[in-house]
């Protein structure tokens, strides 16, 4: 049921016979026209056009893509999403036939040429439509067959698409291979969840299929009879359970591939969920991706799925037994954003096997009293969470995944319990769970769950992806004990951050209870967190640099031995600098044997005493360069590096005050970390009583583990045990590159506290590093290299921006009155007009959530709305490259 809204353009466009073959197909077009359709490469692609009919005097609108020559192969049926037609799948229809697969499209009764009314998949319309098309491709000379009438078919397509591939699949043996994507498995969970009536989106569907009187008269009277009562009655579950792929779930024997969205407030994540169960009981194979986008806006990465796609069908059609199909499960997380434009930056994380959604289960202890609270009369005014219509490329859920809260909750109208501050990054992947008690001055409740992330201070709550679940508790007079089955996300909490479980009488997507009525609710347990892909994990095995790096140790050592009795004559020590504990003049350093070719050129920069300095570019941009020469490894070709005030040159007596950690240290495994310390400070020369050995290992934080041998460290704790001695002697400055290479999230977070702790004491750390958003967090001041040259240099804040910018986009051209309405909203310092929609400003005590009410109220065409910048945009604009 993929559904097009104005506010959401390019997202929502987008094995048994069940009939004896009496019901033949008719071709009424003849041959159909074919076109030839230019492509980048050849062959070209042909496509023929056909108006089939399929009895009872509907008529279906079709497109057959094949391109060269090569004989009889595998078949695809291309479905489109609700609202659509065939012309939305033709680019991926090209593309596959490109790849060598015969490609049938066509337009779903009741959309695009074709009649009829529409049935929302009912087994005797859409689904036998399906059976009809592959009887067709049976007899057509370039597809592969099977058996005689068994062409080899594999069915793909997007929500109300992806529902008839898995239909499809239960109805009619001849389908070997699926595809659906951001699509349902019970139509009627989905629209009554928890027997709630979700009246937003059905309101939305029925006006995308052109009416009521457009869906078959049952539907119609259906929907008129559920949006008056505003409670799903038996025959209106029944009406969509039968026209659902559960329906036939335990019959879907075929390799599925699920796409679901994460930003789907239509059809959650649950329903992949549960169709990866049924069928894999089954015993076919399974394969489940989250993507950042859905129905509620966000990215689809429809270029990534498709070519998943693509290799799932090489695999399971053409018998290619080295099409990477991909992993087990994939779930896509926003990194940050791109260079300025607003758009999210995506990784992808990956197991072997789907987990579920109830994996790996921790406890969170939640606290807070019974509460009582109103469902207000005709339910009214109503929370607000997911806002369908408004999304687009960003998608007000997409939000959450950037850190900025739009939910509300009306005061008296919901109960909140909260848990303390987590005390380690926390990924949620999955469903977390909670029971509560409930009681009510009517026998039935409705209530709206959802877990906000707060941050510190309880400042902007996030409500991961904008999800609720809707709970209808029956009987409940006297009270009753209710389990809670939350939206299912993939979600990370950060340290120092809480949990909140909200429980709302209204929710503006949902109808609820207009009679007044008193909630009164109490908590009867934890609240359980699932973490199948979190980010910790067993210590990783001993890397090969703890056996041999010793012997470079040695050498290392002997050469300090060396360079501590042969100084090198060195400028004068300049007393201006005396407390700068570094500035960079003209720092060149050209490529060996290169006159014109350089890794460091014309550099310049300074870092002050008790800044944590963090020095970006992207690889070759000359960082490590410029730090080897500034630890006296390497000799420069041009200009001057002065660490409190003295020249730096190999064996310089200030280097004595620089502390480096520079591409891992090596140990004796079989020596403590304490005496891997006191080794390696001994064969510095220097007397013990400089090493501060205690005050560098407290500020490390390995505790009891430096009596244990090295072997026995995971690698965050041998990170810790470099990073300790690089800190021995406790130097003045001290020189980091990429320390938190091979650590989990929360072993970078424990690095992260050491070299803010280093530097609280008045020293200076310089770090390397290609985690951004570690550097945000830690830095201070940034330098900022590309191509040898130094980009940018200053305060975190000042090279980022201003974190109370926004970028508002908008579907069409917002024109100057409006713009002037907008920079005179309270809490808004300004608006400016830009080629995408707008850039706000917000002032004192101004909110994304309240300017985007505002701007909903103005009837601005809102598309998106997101930040400005963070780091990660900003440095991918300052160094010219894309996200």
């Amino acid at each position: 049921m993929d559904l097009r809204l104005p506010r959401v353009r390019g997202l929502l466009r987008g094995p048994r016979r069940m009939l004896s073959a009496a019901a033949a197909v008719v071709v009424l077009a003849g041959a159909g026209t074919w076109t030839a359709v230019a492509g980048d490469d050849p062959p070209p692609v042909h496509r023929a056009d056909r108006t089939m009919a399929v009895g009872d005097g509907v008529r279906l609108d079709t497109s057959y893509f094949t391109a060269g020559s090569g004989g009889r192969r595998p078949a695809v049926l291309l479905a489109h999403g609700f609202g659509g037609s065939k012309d939305d799948v033709r680019e991926q229809a090209e593309s596959l036939a490109r790849d060598g697969y015969a490609v049938l499209t066509w337009s779903a009764r009741g959309f695009g040429e074709s009649t009829g009314k529409i049935g929302l998949n009912a087994p005797d319309g859409e689904v036998a439509d399906v059976s009809r098309l592959i009887d067709w491709l049976a007899k057509r000379p370039e597809v592969r067959l099977d058996e005689k009438g068994d062409p080899r078919v594999g069915v793909a397509g997007n929500s109300y698409g992806g529902a008839v591939a898995l239909l499809a699949a239960g109805h009619d043996r001849r389908v070997d291979a699926i595809a659906p994507a951001i699509t349902y498995w019970n139509l009627a969970d989905a629209l009554f969840p928890n027997g709630v009536f979700k009246k937003l989106w059905a309101g939305i569907f029925v006006n995308l299929g052109g009416g009521c009187e457009r869906f078959e008269d049952q539907l119609c009277r259906m929907y008129q009879r559920v949006a008056e009562s505003g409670e799903p009655d038996p025959e209106a579950v029944e009406l969509l359970d039968e026209r659902s792929p559960q329906a036939v779930g335990e019959r879907i024997d075929v390799p599925t591939l699920l796409t679901q969205g994460q930003t789907d407030s239509l059809f959650p994540l649950g329903h992949a969920d549960r169709a990866a169960r049924a069928i894999r009981a089954g015993g076919a194979p399974v394969a489940v991706d989250w993507t950042a986008g859905g129905h509620d806006g966000g990215d689809l990465e429809t270029e990534r799925v498709q070519a998943r796609v693509g290799a799932w069908f090489d695999r399971y059609l053409k018998g290619d037994e080295s099409a990477a199909t991909g992993p087990g499960f994939r779930v896509s997380r926003t990194l940050g954003t791109g260079s300025g434009d607003g758009e999210p930056r995506l990784e992808g994380v990956s197991a072997g096997s789907y987990p579920g959604l109830e994996s790996e289960l921790r406890p969170v202890a939640l606290r807070g009293r019974e509460q009582s609270f109103e469902n207000p009369a005709g339910a009214s005014p109503p929370a607000v969470s997911a806002l369908p219509g408004i999304g687009g490329s960003g998608g007000l859920s997409q939000l959450s995944s950037l850190g900025i809260g739009v939910s509300l909750d009306f005061p008296g109208q919901h109960a909140a319990f909260e848990s303390a501050p987590v005390r380690e990054d926390l990924r949620i992947t999955g469903s977390p769970t909670a029971t509560v008690h409930v009681e009510s001055t009517e026998d039935d409740a409705v209530l709206f769950a959802k877990v906000y992330d707060v941050g510190p201070g309880g400042t902007q709550p996030v409500l991961p992806s904008q999800l609720v679940t809707p709970v209808r508790v029956e009987d409940v007079g006297d009270g009753r004990d209710v389990k809670i089955t939350l939206p299912a996300v993939d979600h990370e909490v950060e340290s120092g951050h809480r949990l909140r479980l909200v429980l709302s009488s209204t929710d503006l997507g949902y109808a609820s209870p207009a009679a007044p009525a008193t909630y009164t609710v109490s908590l009867k347990g934890d609240l359980s967190v699932p973490t199948a892909l979190g980010d910790t994990g067993p210590a990783a095995g001993l890397p090969a640099w703890v056996w041999w790096a010793p012997l470079a140790g040695a050498a290392v050592a002997a050469a300090l031995l060396l360079t501590a009795r042969r100084r090198t004559t060195a400028p004068p020590p300049d007393p201006a600098l005396a407390g700068v504990p570094l500035q960079i003049t003209g720092l060149t350093k050209r490529y060996a044997r290169s006159t014109d070719r350089y890794a460091v050129r014309d550099l310049s920069f300074r870092v002050e005493q008790g800044q944590v300095l963090g020095l970006l570019g992207p690889n070759g941009a000359g960082k490590t360069t410029t730090l080897r020469m500034l630890m006296g490894l390497i000799t420069p070709d041009g200009g001057e590096i002065r660490v409190f005030g003295h020249a730096i040159a190999p064996g310089a007596p200030v280097l004595s005050r620089v502390g480096a950690f520079v591409e891992g240290a090596g140990f004796l495994p079989h020596l403590s970390g304490r005496e891997n310390l006191e080794l390696y400070w001994r064969a510095t020369g220097r007397p013990p009583e400089d090493a501060h050995l205690d005050e560098a290992l407290e500020i490390a934080g390995l505790g009891d583990a430096l009596a244990r041998a090295v072997r026995t460290y995971s690698q965050g704790m041998r990170q810790r045990l470099a990073i300790a001695q690089a800190m021995l002697g406790l130097p003045d400055l001290l020189i980091l590159d990429e320390p938190t290479n091979g650590l989990d999230p929360p072993q970078i977070r424990e690095m992260r506290e050491v070299m803010i702790r280093y530097a609280a004491a008045g020293r200076t750390v310089i770090v390397s590093s290609h985690l951004l958003a570690e550097v945000e967090q830690t830095c201070t001041h940034l330098v900022v290299m590309d191509h040898g040259r130094l980009v940018q240099a200053g305060p975190v804040g000042e090279i980022v921006g201003s974190g109370d910018t926004l970028l508002v986009g908008t579907f069409a051209r917002v024109d100057a009155p409006l713009v002037e309405k907008v920079a005179a909203l309270p809490g808004v310092a300004s608006a400016t007009a830009t080629d995408g929609g707008l850039l706000v400003r917000l002032g004192a005590g101004g909110t994304a959530r309240d300017l985007i009410a505002e701007l909903v109220r103005l009837d601005v065409p809102v598309e998106s709305v997101g930040p400005h910048r963070r780091l990660e945009d900003a440095f991918l604009t300052l160094i010219g490259e894309p996200a």
